[in-house]
């Protein structure tokens, strides 16, 4: 998979459309994903994108904020196949790294990591 970050913006509640306050802070991130394999990629993004910084351990930064609008990147893409949709994800704070964790190979680390902006 090919994974490009098309933006990365911190945002209200109200931008998001919701009245759920975050428990941090939430962050919209929009992404094109592509299958560049030879084969079916499966991407499940809810419950495997973690946060972290140098002073908090790996956190699960999945919301269901944001579903249903636009495209969907938890899909299965066929070889040469891409989408771009985007997650809003309650990260505890401005900066730090988002790391997908989702893999079938228990000896793999990250499948991406994305450093977010400390602004």
């Amino acid at each position: 998979m090919s994974v490009t970050v098309v933006s990365a913006k911190y945002v209200t509640p109200a931008e998001v459309g919701t009245t759920n306050k975050p428990q941090g802070q939430y962050v919209e991130l929009t992404l094109t994903m592509k299958d560049t394999g030879k084969s079916p990629a499966r991407v499940m993004t809810y419950g495997n994108l973690k946060w972290e910084d140098s002073s908090t351990a790996a956190q699960d930064v999945t919301t269901l904020e944001g579903v249903g609008t636009g495209a969907s990147l938890d899909t299965e893409y066929k070889p040469g196949q891409s989408v771009t949709g985007k997650l809003v994800l309650d990260v505890a704070r401005k900066g730090g790294v988002l790391s997908y964790t989702y893999t079938e190979d228990p000896d793999a680390e990250a499948v991406f990591k994305v450093k977010l902006p400390s602004a």
